[in-house]
Order: structure tokens, then C-alpha cells, then sequence
């Protein structure tokens, strides 16, 4: 079995904490520097979709079982702009909470509005879709990649650009005098008061991926993988109960993205914690497994930060003592 494993942020912070069964895959294994890319277009490489435009909405459609037949979607997930002095920064909503009833009240009253144009689907309470009825250039970055920045002079582009930025400021106008958003501040909670679309297009029609299967928690894997006829899971809790489930032959994909929230959100505290709890869930139960001969590979991909690369280890390289764990610090 050949376990590979994504990790998107794992370079990002100096201040790592110590990783023993990390660290001694890093260094006992055969590194392949790659180019530094988002974890999604490292997805899109590795399914042989090359440089075709990120169809994140209707990849997220497959990952919830959907159908997104031949029609234009696009994520439009739930966030709120802050307005500050001199400039509108987006806040995802990996930073606060929104509940079920929250997001279908939100969705019901942009549809009632918006009819056809701009049809929502609340696949997860901080996840939506939407069916977009014409075609519009939209960018790739995520909430959690805008997170942050100065969007206030984001626009959409391409056709019909004047007519998508007139019915985005009106759905800032329902979302800031809606109910939902009344009880929310009275909480003392984010309104949402806007949403982020991106990640707009049709369905890729062909996709080849080398997995036997794929675990993840991520949608856009998820969708890939479902397209790809590879079998496809909810991320397991921890490589011991992956290993319970997995086929014993065959590569497989597993992605690890706990990362990435807390990086967006600037939370190091938050990161350090998930850190150690994929040394202790993920890293150190498969370098057992890897040494009792159980799993005959594991890779390891970074694809982001200063340092993007793969880290190959199988368990004759365990024996390699010249070279040394060295701490994340040297990848950061």
C-alpha cells in the first residue's frame, strides 16, 4: 500500500512545535521540489486538468452527491465584509459559525429575489452553490485565501460584469436588513452580509487521477475523485481507523487540510494544536505502520509556502541514521 498525504500550511509557521514521526519522514525520505501551488490547483494537476479554470462549484455539487449536469456554478459561500477606515476586508466564515436554519432563511430570501439568475443551494450551512444562469469570470481564491484583504474593489469580469456587480450589491442590501442577520448582531455575532462567489464554470469532462481511492473533508477532492470513478471517503478520524478501512494494495490519497483555517484566520495558537494533532492522529501511527511493514510507502506533498515539495519514504529509507530529523523551522 502507498499512502499519500496531503498537507496544505505545513511549512507556514517558524514556530512549529517539535514533530518526531514528521520529521524523521521528512528526513529519511527522497525529496522532489515542486512549484508552490494552492492545495486546489494541486489537486487540479494531479487529476490531469492542468491549467483548466478551478470548477469549485460544481466539484462541490459531486462531493454533496449532486448532479451538476452541463450548467454553470460556482461557490458563493457565506461571508462578512468589515468595513474598516479605508478599505472592506473579508471575513470567512471559517471565523465564526452559521447554523443550518441560518443559511437556508439567508438562501430562501436571495432566491425569492433573485429567481433564476441566481439560484443558492446551502449544501452545508458554511458552504453554498450557486447555479448561475450565464456565463461570468470570477477568480479562484477561496474565502479562506481572501481572508483578510482589501476586497472592496473585487469586481467580476468578463460578460455581463456591470450586471454581476449590481446584483452582488443588492444581495449585500437584502443579507444587511434580513432577520437572521438583525438577531445575529443583536448576539453580538457577524452578520453575513455578503457572499463570495468564486470558483465558477461547468463540471470537468475528463478526469484521470492514480488513486485507488481518496479521503478528504475537502470538496473540491471529493468532487475529483467522484469524477475519476475512485473511491471516495469522509477523512477518517485517525490513520489507524483509515488503515482499518483502506484497500491493502494500491496507492491512495489522503488530505490533510486542518491547516489552512488557522493560517487564514492568523491563529497560531490554533495551528500549533492542529500540528500536534496530526503528529498524534496521522504521522506517527502510519511510521509504524510504514516500519512493521503494513504500509510500503508513504509520501508526503506540501504543496505551498516557500518551500513546495514531496517527501518520499519507504521502510529501507527508515534505516538512513546519517540523516537526522531536522525541525519544520528549516522548511519555514
Amino acid at each position: 500500500m502507498h499512502c499519500e498525504l496531503l498537507v496544505p500550511g505545513l511549512f507556514a509557521e517558524s514556530a512549529s512545535p517539535r514533530l518526531p514521526a514528521l520529521e524523521l519522514l521528512l528526513a529519511r525520505g527522497r525529496e522532489s521540489p515542486a512549484e508552490p501551488a494552492s492545495a486546489e490547483r494541486w489537486l487540479l494537476g494531479a487529476f490531469e486538468l492542468g491549467e483548466e479554470p478551478l470548477a469549485a462549484g460544481a466539484l462541490t455539487v459531486l462531493a454533496d452527491g449532486g448532479d451538476p449536469r452541463d450548467e454553470r456554478w460556482a461557490r458563493a459561500d457565506p461571508v462578512h465584509l468589515r468595513l474598516l477606515r479605508d478599505r472592506v476586508v473579508l471575513v470567512p466564515s471559517a471565523a465564526f459559525t452559521v447554523s443550518r436554519e441560518e443559511a437556508e432563511a439567508l438562501c430562501e430570501a436571495l432566491n425569492r429575489h433573485f429567481g433564476d439568475a441566481l439560484a443558492l443551494y446551502p449544501l452545508h450551512p458554511e458552504r453554498w452553490c450557486a447555479r448561475l444562469a450565464e456565463d461570468v469570470d470570477l477568480q479562484d481564491a477561496s474565502p479562506l485565501e481572501a481572508a483578510g484583504r482589501d476586497v472592496g474593489a473585487r469586481r467580476p469580469s468578463g460578460a455581463g460584469a456591470t450586471r454581476w456587480h449590481a446584483l452582488l450589491n443588492e444581495a449585500q442590501m437584502l443579507l444587511h436588513a434580513h432577520p437572521v442577520n438583525e438577531a445575529r448582531e443583536s448576539r453580538g455575532e457577524p452578520p453575513v452580509n455578503s457572499v463570495w462567489l468564486w470558483g465558477a464554470g461547468r463540471a470537468p469532462r475528463r478526469v484521470r487521477g492514480r488513486w485507488r481511492s481518496l479521503s478528504s473533508d475537502q470538496p473540491i477532492a471529493l468532487g475529483l475523485a467522484r469524477l475519476a470513478n475512485a473511491r471516495h471517503h469522509a477523512l477518517a478520524a485517525s490513520a489507524d481507523e483509515w488503515l482499518g478501512r483502506a484497500p491493502e494494495d494500491g496507492a491512495h490519497l489522503v488530505v490533510l487540510d486542518a491547516l489552512s483555517a488557522p493560517l487564514a484566520l492568523g491563529d497560531g495558537d490554533a495551528y500549533r494544536e492542529r500540528l500536534r494533532l496530526l503528529e498524534a492522529r496521522w504521522f506517527a501511527p502510519l511510521l509504524a505502520a510504514l516500519r512493521a511493514g503494513r504500509v510500503g510507502m508513504v509520501t508526503v506533498h506540501v504543496p505551498d509556502g516557500r518551500v513546495a515539495a514531496s517527501f518520499e519514504t519507504v521502510r529501507a529509507d527508515l534505516r538512513r541514521f546519517w540523516r537526522r530529523p531536522r525541525s519544520l523551522e528549516r522548511f519555514a
